[in-house]
């Protein structure tokens, strides 16, 4: 064979790589440059100021950022503008929701307050929502605090609740704490042009990317899952690269910038993010099967597309179960790798108005569970001795001297702000 022959017959068009799966965007996404660098752990930076020589480049640098919302590849000039080990965990969950950017923030709370004052800056202080919502949501909305005006609707309500300053669309799905879930495709359908804000906490994109179904928006306190073990607070939201360079303006005038040290366990948390629910999801299908069996529980609601949140209406006494339990932790909070049980409406959305609470599907006997990664029959084994107690109305000795030392050990407090 010639050998011109040969050259031609391997000069190939290149192929398009192939698109990752999701386990494997969940360990690389974020640390692909770590192997060119000779590292293989990402680096942790806690700078909060960097040196800049050049202070008419820098001004330069300033004024771009305040017009566009971006800074240049060089350093980052201060803390409150961005942060290398921040804009990893940002790069790695905007490649696991499939949005261009993502924007972090020190709390789930301060990450949807930054995406109100974007829509008010831009003079829509209109909210079209979607209950229930986690109750600090429900409440910042209601409050009106940051000068918005909230109209409550049904799904089917929406699109005729859309006004020419309505600004947002909200909804959360699967919902905290009933777990109701909505037809994310046609809510976004009915929003017309307005931007729909999904929160995605309970599922993570591990069981559904909203952008997919048409969402501009996407929310998640990363406490939750994304960090996974019950030890870092944040929040981000997923999103266009035009809204995330509003949001990152926002974040530098309000100061609601997330830790450095928290970027990087949330990053870390990520890479086990699929294994994590995934597990957890089977064991609270399992455990929801055994409650809509259980004759001590006369409703059980566990979403479509899983996950591994219950919630269930028991017909004895609620506080009873949240005292009695042993193994799993009485607690507000979720997505950890030990399993919470709490009750709504005396705590996660206890600042929500009663007769909305109830209209919302949060009944007074409704309790919410996050299933961790124990095994499935010692959660049951659980769960079952609290619902005796519950039928009886008495705790179990073990669970009552423990309730009496957290009483004798901790003041009372009237709400505590916990998802």
């Amino acid at each position: 064979m010639d050998i011109n022959e040969d050259v031609t017959y391997s000069r190939t068009a290149p192929t398009a790589p192939r698109p990752r799966a999701l386990a494997t965007e969940a360990v690389h996404a974020g640390r692909d440059d770590l192997a060119a660098l000779g590292l293989h752990a990402p680096p942790i930076d806690l700078s909060t100021t960097y040196p800049s020589a050049d202070s008419r480049a820098e001004a330069a640098r300033i004024d771009a950022f305040a017009a566009d919302g971006v800074l240049d590849d060089g350093p980052p000039v201060y803390g409150r503008l961005g942060n290398p080990t921040v804009a990893r965990f940002e790069t790695a969950l905007a490649r696991l929701e499939g949005t261009d950017s993502a924007v972090a923030f020190a709390s789930g709370m301060a990450a949807l307050t930054a995406v109100l004052l974007v829509r008010l800056s831009a003079g829509l202080r209109h909210v079209v929502a979607v209950r229930p919502l986690y109750g600090c949501s429900d409440h910042l909305l209601t409050a009106g605090a940051l000068g918005s005006e909230v109209t409550w609707v049904d799904p089917a309500g929406i699109a005729d609740a859309v006004r020419a300053d309505t600004g947002l669309v909200m909804v959360e799905s699967p919902a905290n704490p009933t777990l109701a879930e909505v037809d994310l495709r046609a809510v976004a359908h009915a929003c017309g042009s307005v931007p729909l804000l999904v929160d995605n906490t309970f599922a993570t994109p591990v069981l559904q990317r909203p952008v997919e179904s048409g969402a501009r928006l996407v929310l998640h306190s990363a406490t939750k899952y994304l960090g996974g073990h019950g030890d870092v607070l944040g929040g981000v939201v997923a999103c266009d690269e035009m809204f995330a360079r509003e949001l990152r303006k926002v974040r530098f005038a309000t100061g609601g910038v997330l830790h450095p040290l928290a970027g990087y366990l949330l990053l870390r948390g990520l890479s086990t993010l699929p294994v994590r629910v995934r597990a957890a999801s089977a064991s609270a299908a399992e455990l929801a099967r055994r409650l809509a069996g259980d004759p001590r529980v006369t409703r059980v609601h566990y979403p479509r597309i899983g996950g591994a949140m219950v919630a269930f209406e028991v017909a004895g006494d609620p506080h009873a179960v949240t005292a009695a339990v042993e193994l799993v932790t009485p607690a507000v909070s979720l997505g950890s790798v030990d399993s919470l049980i709490q009750h709504p409406a005396s705590i996660s959305h206890r600042i929500v108005a009663a007769d909305d609470r109830r209209a919302a599907g949060v009944s007074d006997r409704l309790l919410r569970l996050s299933v961790g990664l124990e095994d499935v029959e010692d959660l049951w084994a659980d769960l079952d001795r609290a619902l005796d107690a519950s039928a009886s109305g008495r705790p179990s000795a073990v669970s009552g001297a423990r309730s009496a030392r957290t009483a004798a050990a901790t003041p009372p407090v009237s709400y505590r702000a916990g998802r």
